[in-house]
This record gives C-alpha cells, structure tokens and sequence, in this order.
C-alpha cells in the first residue's frame, strides 16, 4: 500500500491537538484591520477547533501530522 502525500497548503493552516483534534486559525486578520473593533481582533487571535462536519476531510489532507 502506498504512502499518502500530505497536502502541504494544509499542513501550513492546520495541526492536530494532543487528544488528536484539529485546530485552525481564524480568517478576516490579514488585512483592513481599521474598521474591525479591538475586541473582535482580539478574538480573532484564538485558535478554534475544526468543526466536526469538516474533520474528517481535513484528518485525510494531513495524515501524518
């Protein structure tokens, strides 16, 4: 049997937690950060757990990480 590729644009956006869940950052903070307010950047700083739906697409990118 061969050996999966990871997809490296995922591995880049995407790592696996202790407990083997898969944590992402949030979008929106790259750029036109003037008109957001500081609580919402703030918030936008935290990382945030891969929603369930998505989780299996997402394990399947990233097999070995």
């Amino acid at each position: 049997m061969p050996k999966i590729k990871t997809n490296r644009g995922a591995a880049k956006r995407f790592r696996k937690t202790g407990t083997g869940k898969i944590r992402r950052n949030k979008a929106f903070t790259s750029h036109i950060l003037t008109k957001k307010s500081t609580k919402r950047k703030r918030d936008l700083r935290q990382s945030i757990i891969v929603a369930k739906a998505d989780a299996k697409n997402v394990s399947q990118l990233i097999p070995y990480l």
